[in-house]
């Protein structure tokens, strides 16, 4: 009864809010963070993903930034990232993606109202100027890139440890969850914040609160649904009406 009610609820809604973690992008192949085979197995996030790291040897960071870069540009997107981006199509300009991913593998997919909160691996950031550029593709890249713009040396244009979200894109987040009458949290652990509270931002404005996510969240207990699911099979049951054997529903 209660995927029922959910889906009943996101085919009425106008104005839908999601947000993404690294759990949509693993079955694109793509590791998560933390963990058995993540992506800081064997690594120190302080040695390679923060401004200090990068101050004291940026060859090093750089290298270990085009192994990722070249790594997700060989991923393809998978059902779950196609399944939002028609849900943007259906949804016009009351739909916003918000995701914490780097990946780029949601914009691959279509999805074009997007909020990467973390920024892209696919693009680098001039350390004097601030411009913004794609890198080319990981067979012509050498870093580090050099700005078309000044000259200077960019950096990977992510957010690291220690840093601020960029406060327009995180306020376009937060106007969409505090305005959702549906919102979906799929493939987050909700621990890293400021990500973590636009699920419970939704849920304080009266929204219809969705998680997706094989293990439980602190924000389960605020949940109107929990699918214990990976996201390409639940939203495959939330959004097509297919049931896998090991859903559940809370």
């Amino acid at each position: 009864m209660e995927v029922q009610e959910a889906r009943r609820r996101l085919a009425a809604a106008r104005r839908v809010a999601v947000l993404t973690g690294a759990g949509v992008s693993a079955e694109s192949g793509i590791p998560t963070f933390r963990g058995a085979g993540g992506l800081w197995e064997g690594f120190r996030p302080e040695e390679l993903a923060t401004p200090a790291a990068y101050a004291r040897d940026p060859e090093k960071v750089w290298r270990w930034y085009a192994m990722r870069y070249a790594q997700v540009m060989e991923a393809e997107p998978n059902p779950a990232h196609r399944r939002l981006a028609e849900l943007e199509r259906q949804k016009g300009e009351g739909f916003l993606l918000v995701t914490q991913n780097v990946d780029g593998l949601h914009r691959r997919a279509g999805s074009r109202r997007v909020v990467e909160l973390h920024g892209s691996l696919a693009r680098a950031r001039c350390e004097r100027c601030g411009h913004r550029r794609p890198l080319p593709p990981p067979a012509e890249f050498a870093p580090p890139p050099v700005c078309d713009r000044c000259g200077g040396r960019m950096r990977p244009d992510v957010v690291w440890f220690g840093e601020f979200l960029d406060a327009e894109l995180l306020a376009r987040a937060e106007r969409a969850f505090m305005t959702a009458e549906v919102a979906l949290v799929i493939g987050t652990s909700a621990v890293v914040e400021p990500a973590a509270s636009l699920g419970r931002i939704a849920k304080s404005a009266g929204a219809y609160l969705i998680e997706v996510n094989p293990e439980p969240t602190p924000l389960t207990p605020l949940a109107d649904l929990s699918l214990r699911a990976g996201a390409a099979r639940g939203l495959e049951r939330l959004l097509a009406g297919g049931a896998g054997p090991r859903e559940e529903a809370e």
